[in-house]
């Protein structure tokens, strides 16, 4: 019972993360990025890339919780869940890469995070 539990949840909060990226763009990210934004680091496009990443990073983070229910369900050992945590930070690091082009330096703080997680799932 505990097991289909732990599934139920990981479904659940996975189709939350992915609802919220789809709707968050239809329906806040284009309205807010339609109005005026403050010019920080030298303009707009700074911004509309923050608020992008910043928002896409809670699907990435929804979708590892879900990835650590399901290992956890399976018996995992504590190197595949701090596996998952690492490869869940590394991709939450793409996306200010990506969205700011590295400019938000977060970035770097997630993929030594995603680091030190793969290493500790090696040597635990």
């Amino acid at each position: 019972m505990v097991t289909f539990a732990l599934i139920a949840a990981a479904v659940l909060i996975a189709l939350l993360g992915v609802a919220h990226s789809i709707l968050g763009e239809k329906h806040i990210i284009r309205w807010l990025l339609a109005h005026d934004l403050p010019r920080l680091l030298g303009g707009v496009s700074f911004t509309a890339g923050t608020i992008r990443f910043a928002w896409h990073l809670t699907t990435v983070l929804f979708l590892g919780l879900a990835g650590v229910l399901l290992v956890v369900t399976l018996g995992a050992s504590a190197s595949a869940v701090l596996m998952v945590v690492g490869s869940t930070f590394v991709l939450c690091a793409v996306l200010p890469i990506w969205f700011t082009r590295g400019r938000h330096i977060s970035w770097v703080i997630l993929l030594v995070a995603g680091g030190l997680c793969f290493w500790g799932a090696v040597t635990i």
